[in-house]
């Protein structure tokens, strides 16, 4: 059984697990293409044997990452219909998102 290092993380109001190389899609953040960001809040760190868990969050651990891109979701449709009184309403919307891939742990 290989040990491998995680951690959960937050950002926009969602928690991500991640590890390593991972590449995850996060709610849109102000940084430029092939920039490198930080996460601070990290909730939860596992380095392969013993967890820390934050209390909200672990203090001494930064989880580092590279923007890959900025792109957009896909379309999610509200339709909103009342039978038998001609109403019927169509919205759609898609979500841009930050593409991250995680490089490091540090901390």
């Amino acid at each position: 059984m290989t040990e491998t290092k995680y951690a959960i993380i937050q950002t926009g109001s969602k928690q991500y697990r991640v590890k390593a190389g991972d590449v995850i899609d996060v709610e849109l953040l102000d940084a430029e293409k092939s920039g490198n960001i930080e996460f601070a809040e990290v909730l939860l760190f596992h380095d392969g044997k013993v967890a820390q868990i934050g209390a909200p969050t672990v203090s001494n651990v930064v989880v580092r990452g590279e923007v890959l891109d900025q792109v957009r979701g896909p379309k999610v449709i509200a339709y909103k219909y009342k039978k038998r009184k001609g109403y019927h309403r169509k919205v759609g919307h898609r979500q841009n998102y930050t593409r991250v891939k995680i490089t490091e742990f540090a901390g």
